[in-house]
C-alpha cells in the first residue's frame, strides 16, 4: 500500500554573497507543529513555468521598459517554459501560452493599450490565471507581475483601508496552485498621488509575502529602467529550492494549512508561502 503524498513548496533563499542553502538548518511548521523535512532540492531551469504578466492600463512611458523585457525574456533560466501575457478586464491574454521559443514570446511584446479602466483588477486577473493555470505539465509555478497594484473594487486608498478581500483572494488561488507571485511596481495612466502609490504596493507586497514572491519597487515613482528589479528577480529564481515534507490535510472546508519556513543559517533569508495545499502541485 503506498504512503501519503509528499508537500512539496517552492522557497527563495535570498542571500547576499550567493551563499547555497543549507538543509541541515532548514525547519518547517505546519499550523504550529514542527515536521520533518524529507528533500531538499535546487530549482532547474526545466522544471520552471515563469508566466510574465503586464498591466494593460500602464502608463505608455512603458515603451521604453519593451527593451528590458525582451532581455529578460531571452535570459530566464535555460530549459525554462515563459508565458508572457496582458492583464485587462480581469483576465490575461496571451497568443503563445507557455513556450521554450524566446524569440516567439518576444515578438508579441507592445506597448499597453494605457486606456482608462481597461486594468480593471490585476488581483481578478491573477485569480482567473492560477486558476485556470495554462499548462498541465508539472513545474514550478512563478508568476512576474508588472503593475501598480492598486485594487479599485476596495474603495479607498487611505492607508487605513488596506484590506482587500480581492488581494486575499488572489493570495489564496495562488497558495492552492501552488505559485510564487512576484511584481514591479509601475504606474497606470490614471494614477494620481502618493496614496495611490501606497495602497498599490501595500497590495503587491501583501501577496508576495503571502506566496513566497518578492515585490521590487523605486519609491512611489515608476522605475527609469526594469533592469535592476529584473536582475533581483532572475537571482530569486536562482536561489529557488523545492523542499518536501509530510503535510496532513486540513479538516476545514478549505484545504490549505498553515506554513512557516524557517533557517538557522547565517546571511540566508528565507521567502516561503505562509499557507500550502498538502499534496502540493508539483
Amino acid at each position: 500500500m503506498e504512503g501519503p503524498v509528499p508537500t512539496t513548496v517552492l522557497i527563495n533563499a535570498e542571500s547576499k554573497n550567493n551563499t547555497p542553502l543549507d538543509p541541515a538548518a532548514l525547519k518547517i511548521e505546519v499550523n504550529g507543529h514542527g515536521v520533518p523535512i524529507e528533500g531538499v532540492t535546487p530549482v532547474r531551469g526545466n522544471s520552471l513555468q515563469v508566466a510574465i504578466l503586464i498591466d494593460d492600463g500602464l502608463r505608455s512611458s512603458f515603451g521604453l521598459q519593451v527593451a528590458d523585457v525582451e532581455k529578460l525574456i531571452q535570459e530566464l533560466p535555460q530549459g525554462s517554459q515563459v508565458l508572457l501575457g496582458y492583464m485587462r478586464d480581469g483576465t490575461v491574454s496571451s497568443r503563445a501560452g507557455f513556450s521554450s521559443d524566446r524569440m516567439e514570446i518576444a515578438k508579441d511584446l507592445r506597448i499597453p493599450l494605457s486606456s482608462v479602466g481597461v486594468s480593471s483588477s490585476p488581483y481578478f486577473c491573477l485569480s482567473e490565471f492560477v486558476k485556470h493555470w495554462p499548462s498541465n505539465q508539472p513545474g514550478n509555478r512563478v508568476v512576474l507581475m508588472l503593475t501598480n497594484g492598486v485594487d479599485p473594487y476596495n474603495g479607498s486608498v487611505s492607508p487605513l483601508n488596506q484590506d482587500s478581500p480581492y488581494v486575499q483572494t488572489a493570495s489564496e488561488d495562488a497558495q492552492r496552485a501552488g505559485v510564487a507571485v512576484y511584481s514591479v511596481y509601475y504606474g497606470l495612466r490614471a494614477e494620481r498621488g502618493p496614496a495611490v502609490s501606497f495602497s498599490g504596493q501595500s497590495y503587491l507586497s501583501q501577496v508576495a509575502s503571502a506566496t513566497g514572491g518578492e515585490m521590487y519597487n523605486q519609491g512611489t515613482i515608476s522605475p527609469p529602467s526594469l533592469l535592476p528589479f529584473f536582475r533581483q528577480f532572475e537571482k530569486a529564481l536562482n536561489e529557488s529550492y523545492n523542499v518536501s515534507f509530510q503535510a496532513a490535510p486540513s479538516h476545514h472546508k478549505d484545504p490549505l494549512v498553515r506554513l512557516k519556513v524557517k533557517t538557522s543559517q547565517s546571511g540566508v533569508k528565507i521567502h516561503a508561502p505562509d499557507a500550502v495545499a498538502p499534496g502540493g502541485t508539483q
